[in-house]
């Protein structure tokens, strides 16, 4: 089983975000950037499945600026075997949009024939949650979204998958599908250094998104982007009493 596992460069999860002069977008210059952390959830179960038997190859595949390719060693280092670096200058956090990414990734598909493709429930930099969903739409494929556990059935897959209210068990009758992975999933390993080093020799094919034949024009415009207003401070109330009425009286929840 052949799986292809998206990988996305964004803003490191414990950097504080800084708007940028002008206010059209956050701050990404010297700012320590890392592997989307879902995408590293999706690298994960991917490597467990080649651990378990399962897959037999792994495919790290990035869009974005020349330093994805660290991304793409990340996901190397972590056990997957070669990689797909798509190149653009465009802005991934905003003017590449869900579509367009889709949209690339369906060539590479068409190009590689996976069984499955994982990649992560959403990007903690546009949070949109549309690659999957879009890609599997383009493809055809049956898909599993938010998914906390996966297990591979002879040509099929049962997914459990996180709710508003709950989980629920689905059952994909065949293969090929596309996954998208939750938090739950799993617990993303360390690269060990041994790892990295080796991932240094593996295989990173470099493709250009203008040459693919996809529009990669953005259907949204990002007109302004702020900080968020700044909390008051809290107060101290002598007792309940006190607390019911500033409650009822100032703030009007009650």
């Amino acid at each position: 089983m052949k799986v292809l596992v998206g990988v996305k460069r964004v803003i490191d999860y414990a950097v504080k975000v800084r708007v940028a002069a002008g206010g059209k977008g956050v701050e990404l210059a010297n700012v320590k950037m890392s592997m989307n952390p879902f995408c590293e959830i999706a690298v994960e179960e991917a490597v467990r499945l080649k651990e378990k038997k399962v897959a037999t190859e792994l495919i790290a595949i990035s869009i974005g600026p020349k330093q994805s390719a660290e991304t793409i060693r990340t996901a190397l280092a972590m056990g997957c075997d070669r990689g797909i670096h798509i190149t653009t200058d465009l802005r991934i956090d905003q003017e590449l949009e869900p579509l367009a990414v889709a949209k690339l990734m369906q060539k590479v598909v068409d190009e590689e024939k996976p069984d499955l493709v994982i990649v992560g429930k959403q990007s903690i930099d546009g949070d949109a949650g549309q690659t999957g969903p879009m890609l599997a739409g383009l493809l055809g494929w049956p898909q599993a979204t938010f998914a906390a556990n996966l297990d591979i059935d002879g040509s099929g897959a049962t997914v459990e998958r996180e709710t508003d209210t709950g989980t629920e068990i689905i059952k994909l009758s065949a293969l090929p599908a596309v996954i998208t992975a939750d938090l739950r999933l799993n617990e993303p390993r360390y690269a060990t250094l041994p790892n990295i080093m080796k991932a240094k020799k593996k295989k990173v094919e470099v493709k250009d998104a203008a040459e693919m034949g996809v529009d990669l024009s953005a259907r949204n415009t990002v007109t302004e982007v702020y900080e968020p207003p700044a909390r008051s401070a809290g107060i101290i109330v002598e007792d309940v009493d006190s607390l019911v009425d500033k409650l009822k009286n100032e703030a009007s929840v009650l």
